[in-house]
């Protein structure tokens, strides 16, 4: 209920009752209800926009967020490095590690071979940043199968190093007697004077003159399969199989100094010069099989000569002269 007011009327000299007059009334009403509808439309404001008034616990959402967003790009960064490191092996095994050992080279539709069969992310799909999430997952497997793929091809290099190694070790690949103990270089592979009938005969080793009792040694590693005089005209001889389809041998010893079954190494002692079985001085004769079948040794001396000595050893076995047996 309104509170009455009053005023005092001095013609009267009485207080009289003050009637609000009906335009103030109107204005007072009109004013309610415009402060009524602006707080109102303040307030609707206010509401329709409570999603740009964000909460402590949003405010921290929305910063791990953000970090989240900072650590992906950080992952694909390190991604573009590992992509970049594992590029360059690649190259390197396909163009250099490969193709000394004779390897075919990984094709590169194997290395870069994507994920068949069933949707590998649907789990991770049907978020917010399900896209950034699923791209980076990709890499990374696709990352991981490049590293198992040239993980599986080094280990095929290394033992293939290892077969390497084995085979240049075995491979006949110096002389039987030492140039310190060598008098001379007497006749080489091929056509030559037989010393007995003095017909032209094939001479299928070399003939290294020396002292008798001279030290020769084994050309390669390998295993020791004869060591008697059973074969004809070689007298007392050693063969050695290299493995890999090679095989020496030495003959005209005065004695041995290996027995059949022992393994020896390039440069170990294997007997003596002498001029046993059909010899006419003494000399030790030398012989290189692969696959069965005689090559010439002078092929085979990388590991004791120079390039000055090995020319003048070529120049001396293509000489057709008298062989010593």
């Amino acid at each position: 209920m309104s509170k009455v007011k009053y005023y005092y009327d001095p013609d009267t000299l009485s207080y009289r009752k003050i009637e609000p007059k009906k335009s103030k009334r109107y204005r007072n009403i009109f004013l309610f209800l415009m402060g009524s509808a602006l707080f109102g439309f303040l307030g609707l404001i206010i509401l329709l926009n409570t999603r740009w008034v964000n909460t402590p616990k949003e405010l921290s959402l929305e910063r791990e967020v953000r970090n989240y967003e900072l650590q992906f790009d950080i992952l694909n960064r390190k991604m573009d490095q590992m992509e970049q490191v594992l590029g360059n092996i690649e190259e390197r095994d396909n163009n250099i590690y490969r193709l000394y050992f004779e390897a075919n080279p990984i094709p590169e539709e194997q290395r870069r071979a994507g994920f068949g069969g069933v949707n590998r992310y649907k789990d991770l799909e049907g978020f917010n940043n399900s896209e950034i999430i699923i791209d980076a997952t990709k890499r990374l497997d696709i990352i991981q199968k490049e590293m198992v793929i040239q993980s599986k091809s080094l280990d095929e290099i290394a033992k293939l190093a290892e077969e390497k190694e084995k085979l240049l070790a075995s491979i006949p690949a110096i002389q039987p007697v030492s140039n310190e103990d060598l008098t001379r270089m007497a006749s080489g592979y091929g056509w030559r004077s037989d010393p007995f009938t003095k017909a032209r005969k094939m001479h299928w080793g070399m003939d290294f003159t020396a002292p008798r009792g001279t030290p020769i040694y084994a050309s390669g590693d390998g295993k020791v399969v004869r060591a008697d005089n059973r074969s004809s005209g070689y007298g007392k001889h050693v063969r050695i199989d290299h493995g890999y389809g090679y095989i020496s041998l030495y003959g005209h010893m005065s004695k041995y100094n290996v027995t059949v079954g022992q393994k020896v190494k390039r440069g170990d002692l294997i007997g003596f010069v002498g001029s046993t079985g059909r010899s006419q001085a003494p000399h030790v004769h030398y012989e290189v099989f692969k696959d069965g079948e005689r090559i010439n040794p002078i092929n085979f001396y990388y590991g004791s000569l120079s390039a000055e000595e090995f020319e003048n050893m070529l120049r001396l076995a293509n000489q057709e002269n008298q062989s010593l047996d």
